[in-house]
């Protein structure tokens, strides 16, 4: 079974040593580092949010793997798509506060990027970001939450979203069998959905909706957002979806060499919505704990089993989400979507294994 490193956020003392950064030094310290970032080029892929969010990864936890990495004699950077570098600096991500500099994935214009192929036949190839996978290793520094497309948001949809282009983003998501509807009637005309595409793909004509489809990426958030129920869309292929992103990320990953990657999960925070929706609701369960592996499979297959129904946090969910009473994961009966799916495509893919042990840091 693959093992995995697992801190928790739960304290047994009031003290600092009892605290999560304490633990998560601790943990990166029984790691390998050395053997596997001395010398190299480091890439610490992570979400550096926008707008108005505040639960993507804080700066100190940032800084302590940062500092983990030069002492085992890599040489880090930070990076994600080119979109989100200008605004990095109002949630703390600076080069001065984190210790390195901080990059845009695919470049300043995001034209630096490598065309692979995908073993995957309606996807044959995607736009892999040049200054991810032009770096000797990775880390892949991901915050686990919510997500409205495949349910969970962890390393999965870090590697397969954020280390390609907007293009290809958009193609992977238009893997799902997407027919829009939208029910005149019932809509209210508040515009939330046109409000929070993120694209602009959105607009209202005469009082009509309208969907630019050159633009859009197929991320549903006007689905998400609407009050009423008033947007739909037919998802027939979502296990479609999340075999992409598996593949994607295979992709990406045998891009570098044997035992230069390392996974980070930081399961705190857990909110309904990816990231990139720009803003922060209430966490759903209370914070569980920072999870590590060389295993991308077994890492999110834990951290998806460590976000349980019973620990809901009532009335966290912002309108017009509920918990539904359906069987399954919590986030399956909030989205509708099994977030296991991904795990299963990734394990069908060869990128590792769902059976795991955990070794907990004191």
């Amino acid at each position: 079974m693959s093992q995995i490193h697992f801190a928790s956020a739960k304290m047994n003392a009031l003290k600092a040593d009892a605290s999560l950064p304490a633990k998560y030094k601790r943990a990166l310290a029984k790691l390998p580092l050395k053997d596997m970032f001395e010398g190299k080029t480091v890439a610490i892929k992570m979400h550096l949010g926008g707008h108005l969010g505040y639960s993507t990864i804080p700066p100190l936890f940032v800084k302590i793997l940062v500092r983990a990495v030069k002492d085992a004699g890599g040489v880090p950077f930070v990076t994600d798509g080119t979109s989100a570098i200008p605004t990095a600096k109002d949630r703390g991500y600076t080069e001065e506060v984190l210790g390195c500099p901080i990059v845009p994935a695919a470049g300043l214009r995001e034209k630096y990027y490598t065309t692979v192929p995908v073993t995957l036949g309606s996807l044959p190839e995607v736009q892999m970001c040049g200054e991810i996978v032009g770096a000797d290793a990775m880390i892949v520094l991901s915050h686990g939450k919510g997500h409205g497309a495949c349910g969970w948001g962890g390393a999965i949809k870090n590697i397969a979203m954020g280390n390609v282009t907007t293009k290809s983003r958009g193609d992977i998501h238009a893997l799902m069998d997407t027919e829009f509807t939208w029910d005149s009637e019932a809509c209210t005309h508040c515009y939330l959905c046109r409000d929070n595409c993120p694209v602009g793909a959105i607009s209202f004509k005469q009082d009509r909706l309208e969907i630019f489809m050159h633009h859009c990426r197929y991320c549903m958030h006007c689905v998400s957002a609407c009050p009423v129920g008033a947007i739909t869309i037919n998802e027939g292929s979502i296990r479609d979806f999340q075999a992409g992103m598996a593949h994607v990320t295979k992709a990406c990953l045998d891009m570098f060499e044997p035992d230069r990657v390392l996974f980070i999960n930081h399961v705190l925070n857990v909110t309904p919505f990816c990231d990139c929706w720009g803003f922060t609701s209430p966490s759903i369960v209370p914070d569980i704990g920072i999870l590590i592996s060389k295993d991308i499979v077994a890492i999110e297959q834990a951290s998806i089993d460590k976000v349980r129904t019973e620990d809901y946090i009532q009335g966290s969910l912002p309108h017009p989400l509920v918990v539904r009473d359906v069987e399954g994961h919590l986030l399956l009966k909030i989205h509708g979507k099994d977030p296991y799916l991904q795990v299963e495509e990734a394990a069908k893919a060869g990128l590792g294994e769902r059976e795991y042990e955990i070794e907990e840091v004191e």
